[in-house]
Parts: structure tokens; sequence; C-alpha cells
């Protein structure tokens, strides 16, 4: 399915941004499934023609890395190193990358070979990642630093850092399941126990529930339950459920069983 010129119209729309080197942001999009079916069109003599965007996804990520370390380091200068580093990382990392590229429909744009194509490759998480960094380098590659830095803090930094409402005094939790891990071993109480209650949907768009126990010496239990697309989303929100319940009582003792993160 070959890109068409009014989608990248569209896609420039959101970008806010309009190529000159069209055919950069078309590469950008291109799967290697879909440039090895070209090359193999190509015949036996023929030079390979390297299409992908695979080498623009190298270079947008350092691009990404670089916008977001940058804007970091001027925001919140009283954090220390190791706390920078775990914000951006959180930053540049695929779950947060995944929002962004299905906020700009990238899926609908990538040009894939017949088999990804087939196998869903629009929806796979890797594949719309890549992209999204991939269209950063061509944004680079095109208009130089300032339109891919703008881009990067419009929509994938800035927005994050909104909806965490930071404070230049306290770092955010990103890892829930390791802060309750922390949480309770600091407290000398048991470590949460796990488990998956619950999987439903079709494959390709399946939905898990997870539940997370917290145990007291006195056999007490209190038990978050969440939702996810992935297991590990849903563990990471009930331990979130958790960490909520620990800080609104600090001095209580676990409550007996609960649902969704209330208390009995």
């Amino acid at each position: 399915m070959l890109t068409k010129v009014r989608d990248i119209m569209a896609l420039e729309e959101s970008l806010g941004y309009h190529f000159r080197q069209r055919e950069l942001i078309e590469q950008a999009l291109t799967h290697s499934s879909q440039a090895r079916e070209l090359e193999a069109l190509g015949g036996a003599g023929q030079p390979a023609w390297r299409g992908d965007n695979e080498l623009l996804e190298f270079l947008g990520d350092a691009v990404l890395g670089m916008v977001t370390t940058e804007a970091l380091f001027h925001r919140f200068p009283c954090f220390q190193e190791g706390h920078l580093s775990k914000l951006r990382a959180h930053l540049v990392g695929q779950r947060h990358l995944l929002r962004t590229a299905e906020q700009l429909q990238l899926g609908h744009y990538l040009r894939l070979g017949r088999g990804e194509e087939k196998s869903g490759g629009r929806s796979k998480a890797t594949l719309l990642v890549d992209a999204l960094e991939a269209v950063l380098a061509a944004l680079y590659l095109d208009g130089g630093w300032e339109p891919a830095r703008n881009f990067i803090l419009r929509a994938i930094v800035e927005p994050e850092l909104a909806h965490m409402k930071l404070e230049t005094s306290s770092m955010p939790v990103m890892d829930f399941k390791s802060a309750l891990q922390e949480r309770l071993q600091a407290n000398g109480q048991r470590q949460p126990v796990y488990a998956l209650v619950k999987e439903e949907g079709p494959e390709h768009k399946k939905m898990f529930t997870v539940e997370v126990r917290l145990e007291s010496p006195e056999t007490s239990e209190f038990v978050a339950r969440a939702e996810g697309a992935t297991k590990k989303r849903a563990e990471q929100e009930a331990a979130r459920q958790a960490l909520d319940y620990l800080t609104a009582h600090p001095e209580s003792a676990l409550p007996r069983v609960a649902r969704n993160g209330s208390a009995s």
C-alpha cells in the first residue's frame, strides 16, 4: 500500500511542517519489508535500494535524545543526574513514544510489505515507534534543528511533563512496581503478589486484568485491580493504586480485601 500525496499533506499538517524534500518523509514511513519487495521487483543485477527507514530511525533517536536532554537540563536545574536520566528514559521510551505515534496516526501512513501488512504491522508498537523516530530525523534533515526541536518539545516532551505536574523539588515515579517494592521493603512488609485474573479480547487487541495483593503479618490484605493493553501496563497501574493507598494511609494497618483501589 503506497502512501498517497494527500496522506502526506495530512501528516505534514499534524507535524506543523511542510517538507521541501518529499523523499525524506516518504523514506521515513517506509518499512524494510516494503523496501525489500521493491528491490526484488528490480530484478537481478539491479543496485540494492536502501529506501527503508532504519538509518533515519538511528538518527532520529539521537535527535530525540539531545532535544530531550537539553530541555530537562534547563528546566530542572535542581534535579540530580540520576533523576534526570530516569526522566529522560521515560520520555524517550517506547511506551511514551507509542502514544505520540498513535496520536499522529502514523500507522495509517506506513508503507509496508504484503507480509507485514497481513500480520497487522500498522498497529505494531515497534514499527510505529521506529517510524516516529525516522520522522524526527526527516524533520531534522529537511529543516534543520529548529523544526525537529519544536515538534519534539510540543508533541513529546511538554505534554508529558505537564501531565506529570512536576515540582522542581521532587522526582516523579515512572516505575510503580519498583517503587512499591522499595516502599514495602523499607517498612519491613512482605513483597507484593501479582496475579493475572482475566484476559479477554482478540489477539491483536487483548485486555489484561491484574491484581496486586499486599499482605500484612496479621494476614489482612489489600487488593488493587487494574486493566491494561499488556500485562506489564496492568501491573504498573495496580502498583500505582497500591502506592496511592499506602501514601494516603501511612500509619494504618493494611485493610481487608478491597477492589479497584478501595479499602474495606
